[in-house]
């Protein structure tokens, strides 16, 4: 899990390129240049980090079952956004819970792991809380 952009040793902001040191990618955000290279399996969904249509939320349970699934498979695996908090732990949470992991255990090991500051968004929490399958359903009621 992870972000487009790090602070360097000297405080500075620099950029994340992934080469090939993965086996898939998903990206939540994109930036040109930040990679992957070529032969790596790439799934970019742009979604905000904000309140996400069923349709977005739908994606985010694809995108989580192809995390889960790879990791299963022993592949390497990065979910990235923007910073690496919100938008890939919602999806690396529910990817989490997708191997078995109990929703509160899944948001543990995600603030643990990656940042006290994961999942800061509380919204996206309610939405692991509730189940993003039925928040989706409750999303599609709004429309």
């Amino acid at each position: 899990m992870g972000g487009h952009y790090y602070r360097d040793a000297a405080g500075l902001r620099a950029p994340v390129v992934v080469g090939s040191e993965f086996d898939l990618v998903i990206s939540l955000y994109t930036r040109e240049g930040h990679g992957p290279d070529g032969g790596v399996e790439h799934r970019c969904v742009e979604v905000p980090d904000g309140p996400l249509t069923a349709d977005q939320i739908e994606s985010i349970c694809a995108l989580a079952e192809s995390a889960a699934t790879a990791v299963g498979a022993g592949r390497r695996v990065l979910v990235r956004c923007h910073s690496g908090y919100n938008r890939s732990g919602l999806v690396a949470a529910q990817a989490l819970i997708n191997l078995g992991y109990g929703t509160d255990d899944a948001i543990f090991l995600i603030r643990y792991r990656r940042s006290k500051w994961a999942l800061n968004n509380p919204l996206f929490v309610d939405y692991l809380n509730t189940g993003l399958h039925v928040a989706r359903l409750l999303v599609g009621l709004e429309a």
